[in-house]
């Protein structure tokens, strides 16, 4: 496929998605606001200890076989066929371990009320494996669009059935019943959106081929989330709930804007990736793009964010989660490096070397541990601000092997980041300067917002800044070919 062709569609495709995770997201983001302020901290803080066990199981669910049937060439109903038996017989196997062991957890963090939700909530490891067959058939055909349908409506539905149970005074069960509608309305949406079904056909043959290259993701993947949810354990064991609660929600309001951002670049950009694998200097500069773009993006974002964290917090969950502001805070920055991390391990993913990101998952826990071992008898501040060190310190790890790969190291792309960083924390310097009027929140925070905006976008312009530049063409370029599409088929692209 030629250079233009492929960006078009990367183009096009990163929209749906961005329009996928954005819409979905915006609306999460306003039933959690709606929820927290029905809701109780600890009752957060019970769910976020259940959540890590269930994404552990959903792990060993997919067992890397979801990005490994993206990275093979033309997998056929066979390969997706195999993946789904095997994935539907590990739900149900992982389903029972955590119906047994739920007991066991509710002892060992002193939570009665956790064995049931534990055993409710297990349920969506089933919805999970047909959901992880319609995203990879998606990525692999570039129909982001049906995604976004498919979200949009699941988060939707969700919402209100979460909300309303909420209002009903059903407690922490609204937030389950809010996580299963989820899952269940997002597969079912995609059962008749995408053309694949499960079909009575298994090959061993094949299996045994993907799996090869996914178990080293699998065993990446339990590191990775070991290690970033281990502080949500030692939190949830050492302390009471209701702290773990406003941990949780601090890490969400950055996390709520990377998932969108970085999730769309990661679906997008490792089928554009896989798909011109042989031709090192494309995957090099669709991956400096990547670096480049983010950065610009996301650095903005996290850096008002976090010197906006206070008003934010009164405005919309009130005074009653203030002690999550510190956490929020040290959350900006660690999320913040997440789209560099995404386009170093995706790339080398796409080049086929899961050897490499599974050695340096490893190395990135041992560093991590050590962090979070020097950090624990400190207290709770300090153990979340073992994240923020230890973000900083992946960024180098991660960026290590490209420089042989791609000739793109992290020198270099230090390089390319660089202008967006000053160019965000001055901004940030810029609107920390509106506290000092000492407005009520809601007018500081727009206020804030506001400035941000105006500020960032004039520096970029003035300093003619290379992605402020290329963003402008490629917006003009992306609705130049809407238009065009259009015109053509008179329905859509």
């Amino acid at each position: 496929m030629r250079s233009e062709a492929m960006k078009s569609i990367v183009i096009i495709n990163l929209f749906w998605k961005l329009m996928e995770r954005g819409g979905t997201q915006g609306i999460q983001f306003i039933v959690q606001i709606i929820l927290a302020r029905l809701l109780l901290p600890e009752e957060y803080g019970i769910i976020a200890i259940v959540t890590i066990f269930i994404t552990l199981a959903g792990i060993f669910v997919d067992s890397g076989l979801n990005t490994a049937l993206i990275q093979k060439k033309n997998a056929d109903k066979v390969d997706f066929s195999s993946v789904f038996w095997v994935g539907l017989a590990l739900a149900a196997l992982l389903y029972g371990i955590l119906f047994i062991a739920s007991p066991f957890l509710a002892d060992f963090f002193d939570q009665p009320g956790l064995t049931e939700v534990v055993r409710i909530l297990s349920i969506t490891l089933f919805l999970g494996v047909f959901n992880s067959i319609q995203q990879a058939v998606i990525a692999i055909r570039m129909e982001f669009k049906k995604l976004m349908v498919g979200s949009m409506g699941s988060v939707i539905l969700s919402g209100i059935i979460g909300v309303i149970m909420a209002f009903m005074g059903f407690g922490i069960w609204a937030l389950v019943g809010q996580q299963i509608a989820y899952r269940f309305f997002g597969t079912w949406i995609l059962l008749i959106l995408v053309d694949w079904k499960p079909s009575l056909e298994f090959s061993f043959h094949r299996f045994k081929k993907l799996y090869g290259f996914g178990w080293k993701l699998l065993v990446s993947s339990l590191i990775n989330t070991l290690y970033h949810n281990l502080r949500t354990l030692i939190i949830g064991k050492l302390y009471d709930p209701a702290m773990l609660g406003f941990y949780d929600r601090g890490t969400s309001f950055p996390g709520y804007i990377i998932t969108n951002i970085n999730g769309s670049i990661q679906a997008v950009l490792f089928p554009a990736l896989a798909s011109c694998q042989e031709d090192r200097e494309r995957v090099r500069s669709l991956m400096r793009r990547s670096v480049v773009t983010s950065a610009f993006i996301i650095f903005p974002m996290m850096a008002g964010l976090a010197v906006l964290a206070e008003p934010l917090i009164l405005v919309l969950l009130t005074d009653k989660w203030l002690p999550a502001v510190p956490f929020l805070q040290m959350a900006c920055v660690s999320y913040g490096l997440w789209p560099v991390h995404t386009a170093n391990l995706q790339a080398i993913n796409a080049l086929g070397r899961s050897d490499i990101f599974l050695r340096l998952e490893i190395i990135k826990m041992v560093m991590g541990l050590l962090v979070l071992g020097i950090s624990i008898p400190f207290g709770i501040y300090l153990i979340a601000f073992g994240g923020v060190i230890n973000g900083l310190i992946s960024t180098f790890i991660n960026a290590g092997p490209n420089k042989k790969l791609l000739g793109y190291g992290y020198r270099d792309q230090l390089r390319d980041i660089g202008p967006s960083l000053l160019l965000s924390l001055l901004m940030a310097g810029i609107v920390g300067l509106v506290g000092f009027l000492e407005l009520e929140p809601l007018p500081h925070l727009l206020i804030g917002i506001l400035t941000g905006i105006l500020s960032y976008t004039l520096m970029a312009a003035l300093l003619k800044l290379e992605c402020y530049v290329y963003l402008l063409n490629t917006l003009k370029q992306f609705f130049q070919k809407q238009k065009g599409g259009e015109d053509h088929d008179g329905i859509n692209l």
